[in-house]
């Protein structure tokens, strides 16, 4: 357990950002699972819209560091793909 009221107030942030952290990439997966539910349900329009929601969810986890740029890009590259195979 933290000591001084430094650690105390550290341990604090921490849990928030945790806390923050989960959450924004709860709603990232769950955007992101919707358009390839979509996608193998073979629903080129439902994927589409699912994949506006979806792109703009992980720009936001790339600003706020839960994964990287390139990580990002990759993903929507190739839910793109697969969308434009449909």
């Amino acid at each position: 357990m933290a000591n001084s009221a430094q650690a105390r107030k550290r341990a604090r942030q921490a849990e928030k950002r945790r806390e923050l952290n989960v959450s924004l990439r709860s709603r990232m997966r769950t955007t992101v699972k919707k358009v390839v539910y979509a996608i193998e349900a073979g629903d080129k329009e439902a994927a589409s819209e699912a994949y506006k929601s979806a792109s703009p969810a992980l720009d936001t986890a790339v600003s706020k560091g839960l994964i990287h740029k390139n990580n990002a890009a990759r993903k929507k590259s190739r839910l793109n793909g697969r969308i434009n195979a449909l």
